[in-house]
């Protein structure tokens, strides 16, 4: 996502400013009372030293452009790396000493300072944004400033871009999560443990093929080499369900739930396994439908509220996980799944127990 925004510029008085202009206050009083010409010379610098600082921040600030990129998928809870940059529309005049730094509800918690901007040029600089929670944020946009020459004037400007950043769930795990994820590797295992690769045809050899599949009597029968081809095993599908039906004192667990939910399908599909989650109001294969951001989108926003419990498992032989915080009423068809509850996935940070 690329925001841009050209510079209009404001100024305040810093303290050396505040500092000066009474220095230059006394020295007019001076040189008005003692009528020295001296005094008005030195009086005069003064104030052309404080026109030129103004004119010089004015000049350095003028006619620079602000790009800020973000990665198309950002997670809770994870370091993100953006890309800022600074463009001098000017062909010759160059900038000095810019501070960019966030502006109300701002992604961008700390200043980001570029000593010189050449006339023409872009200077970059990555920066990290982290947040804490997932869910829609909004960004209101930067502050850009700069104290060149003298730090009398600090000359601002506000880059008014509003954008709204949808942040998924933690992907990196909270204390247990891993020890959850491996209990289920280890169950999904043993739940289609036994099947192995069908027989499906043979056919003529084609070049680089590994040699241990040709079939020696076929081979001898056409004089030609032949090799066993077999149908590709299908992964086996794991169905994730999320109640959205949880009561007041649980909500927290839930805000835990999903981050839970959005850590094991992201671990899932890394492992090539097949996966669908559903809840009331959703349901999405993957890879068949669709892919795994669409459900860390779905997690990004979703919030309890009162549903019916789920119908029946769509295939049979599934491996399915449930988390819920009613697991009264998950019995009969969900009987068999792995159900997680407050009982068992705390919102303390403590270590997950085996349900």
């Amino acid at each position: 996502m690329d925001w841009l925004g050209k510079l209009a510029s404001r100024r305040r008085v810093t303290t050396g400013g505040l500092v000066f202009v009474g220095v230059i206050a006394a020295m007019a009083f001076a040189a008005v009372v003692s009528a020295n010409n001296l005094l008005f010379l030195i009086l005069s610098a003064l104030l052309a030293t404080f026109m030129v600082s103004s004119l010089i921040g004015q000049l350095s600030l003028a006619g620079l452009e602000l790009d800020f990129r973000l990665p198309e998928h950002v997670s809770a809870g994870r370091d993100t790396i953006a890309r800022l940059a600074v463009r001098n529309l000017k062909r010759w005049t160059p900038s000095f000493s810019v501070r960019v730094s966030g502006a109300g509800q701002s992604v961008l918690s700390a200043t980001v300072y570029f000593p010189l901007i050449r006339g023409g040029t872009t200077v970059e600089e990555n920066v990290t944004v982290r947040f804490a929670r997932r869910g829609m944020h909004r960004h209101e946009g930067f502050k850009v400033s700069t104290g060149f020459p003298f730090g009398f004037l600090d000359r601002s400007a506000h880059v008014a871009l509003r954008r709204d950043i949808l942040v998924y769930p933690r992907l990196d795990p909270h204390p247990g999560f891993e020890a959850l994820l491996v209990d289920v590797a280890g169950e999904i295992a043993a739940h289609f443990k036994g099947r192995g690769h069908d027989f499906y045809r043979i056919r003529p050899y084609e070049p680089l093929e590994s040699v241990r599949y040709v079939d020696w009597k076929a081979t001898a029968h056409t004089g030609e080499l032949q090799v066993r081809e077999f149908a590709r095993e299908q992964e086996p599908l794991v169905e994730i369900f999320l109640d959205l039906d949880v009561p007041a004192e649980a909500h927290e667990w839930f805000d835990r739930a999903v981050d839970c939910t959005a850590f094991l399908a992201w671990r899932l599909v890394e492992r090539e396994a097949r996966l669908r989650f559903s809840t009331q109001e959703f349901k999405i294969s993957v890879p068949a439908t669709g892919d795994i951001y669409t459900i860390l989108r779905y997690l990004a926003v979703v919030a309890p509220r009162p549903a019916r419990p789920p119908a029946a498992p769509d295939e049979e032989h599934s491996y399915r996980v449930v988390f819920t915080a009613r697991p009264q009423h998950f019995r009969g068809a969900w009987g068999s799944a792995r159900i997680v509850h407050p009982g068992v996935l705390l919102p303390a940070a403590s270590p997950v127990r085996s349900a």
